[in-house]
């Protein structure tokens, strides 16, 4: 009996409104995150934490995620991308029921801390309970990598780079509706378990999307079929027959740095994602203290920016993208980003707005074009593993990075965020090398491909990501 009740199979290549189904799924799991983001600084205090307490709460995701990314990416390539999607999503479905248990939880001590270096906080039962959903989220928290593999199994070069900016739309509105929907929920007598509740029905809603409405990509990675009969057959590994080319089953992490330019590029992801999360754990820690906002404050500056990051990655994206390289369009992204985390610590609400300004412009156009091109290079046989190990990247740069934001937060306040701006600033040097070997589009002349890429057109990428 099939795990997932079937849909009726689709083209190798969808279009138009076959993808709306991967956009919604992408659309309700921002949804969730961005609901809690704009309170979970406010209720880590409430509950004895501080910046440090909150950073570490934010890492166990990615420090999970760093297990098992890798595991479901591979599962994708060999199951269906659709199959992995939906164990993830009920993963994230069971972590918020985890965390609503924690609303009922006694507010009792476990640890109380006091240092200069760390600060005062105490770890108090509910405090722990948070870690052990973040964790469970974590762990079944492929979803992104997959979600972007399958995408690339069903788009072309030409529009590839376009559909990863509709996909990251998808993921910013996200972040638009669930600070605004914290707000309004958040402000009733019943407080913040309330848009965690709202987070659990719509991780059900992405559930049965996928359950009944998203398609397998008609992708598969396998070289060659299982004997019939076989015991693997019995227990579903043998969904489908087809065939992969290089007579192995799975990319090794040895593998991986085999391919062309991968390496370099999941270096960059790594310093990409740890500048990232420098900022997103020291910036709440700034708005609830040194700025002393509210989360409904703290909701319209997420939501302010979403809304011009959507903007960027739409209709200015999908223009720029038909004019300019990925590899250009990145390198012009990475600038404006570190310029806007380098004037956060002036602490003038002017600029601050500005910084917002600057982050959705730059980061809009940096991501979708790292992603697509690094799609490009992974190649079509490997994809869902290359995502995952990227997934494994950024996971560990946001350990590092949530962590140390922490610290560097309650050490220096403010200057926090030129360490953030140093290190994207940083992508944007390193990533100049990247004109060198920017994969022919139909914008630019073909050019000699480059040693161990694969002969042909390559086929096309998570915790707190870049949007």
């Amino acid at each position: 009996m099939p795990l997932l009740p079937e849909p009726p199979r689709s083209p190798e290549r969808f279009t138009g409104r076959a993808l709306v189904p991967l956009y919604a799924v992408t659309f309700i799991g921002t949804l969730g995150f961005g609901i809690v983001l704009t309170f979970l600084i406010f209720l880590v205090e409430e509950w004895g934490g501080n910046a440090l307490v909150y950073g570490l709460l934010a890492s166990t995701y990615p420090a999970f995620q760093l297990l098992g990314a890798p595991v479901l990416g591979r599962w994708s390539d060999i199951h269906g991308r659709r199959k992995v999607l939906f164990l993830s999503q009920v993963g994230t479905l069971v972590a918020w029921g985890i965390f609503i248990t924690a609303f009922f939880m006694p507010l009792l001590p476990v640890a109380t801390v006091n240092s200069a270096l760390l600060g005062i906080f105490v770890l108090t039962l509910p405090l722990l309970v948070l870690f052990v959903a973040r964790a469970l989220d974590g762990l079944t928290g492929g979803n992104v990598s997959v979600a972007n593999a399958y995408l690339a199994d069903v788009t072309d070069d030409v529009e590839r780079n376009q559909n990863f900016g509709r996909m990251s739309v998808a993921s910013n509105m996200g972040y638009i509706v669930g600070p605004a929907l914290a707000g309004v929920l958040g402000a009733t007598v019943y407080g913040e378990i309330l848009p965690v509740i709202a987070a659990f029905l719509i991780s059900v809603a992405g559930t049965l999307i996928i359950a009944f409405w998203l398609p397998e990509s008609n992708r598969c990675a396998i070289d060659r079929s299982l004997e019939e009969g076989s015991v693997r057959k019995v227990f579903g590994q043998e969904h489908r027959d087809c065939y992969f080319a290089g007579g192995e089953e799975q990319l090794s992490f040895r593998g991986a740095f085999r391919l062309a330019h991968v390496p370099f590029l999941l270096g960059l992801y790594f310093l990409i994602f740890l500048g990232f999360n420098i900022y997103y754990t020291a910036f709440p820690a700034f708005a609830a203290g040194g700025l002393a906002w509210t989360a409904a404050e703290l909701g319209i500056y997420y939501s302010a920016i979403s809304v011009m990051m959507v903007a960027v990655q739409g209709p200015v994206l999908a223009r720029l993208s038909k004019r300019y390289a990925e590899a250009v369009l990145i390198i012009a992204g990475t600038i404006i980003l570190g310029a806007g985390f380098a004037i956060l610590v002036t602490g003038n609400l002017l600029l601050i707005y500005a910084s917002a300004v600057l982050f959705a412009v730059g980061n809009g156009l940096m991501w979708p074009s790292f992603l697509s091109l690094l799609s490009k290079l992974a190649g079509k046989t490997y994809q869902g593993s290359v995502q995952g190990f990227a997934g494994s990247a950024g996971s560990l740069a946001s350990i590092v990075g949530l962590i140390l934001g922490g610290v560097l937060y309650e050490a220096i306040g403010a200057v926090a965020f030129l360490i953030s701006a140093g290190t994207i600033l940083a992508v944007f040097f390193l990533a100049l090398r990247t004109l060198r070997f920017q994969p022919p589009t139909s914008r630019q002349p073909p050019e000699v491909t480059a040693p161990g890429m694969p002969s042909g057109p390559a086929e096309t990428e998570d915790a707190m990501q870049p949007g």
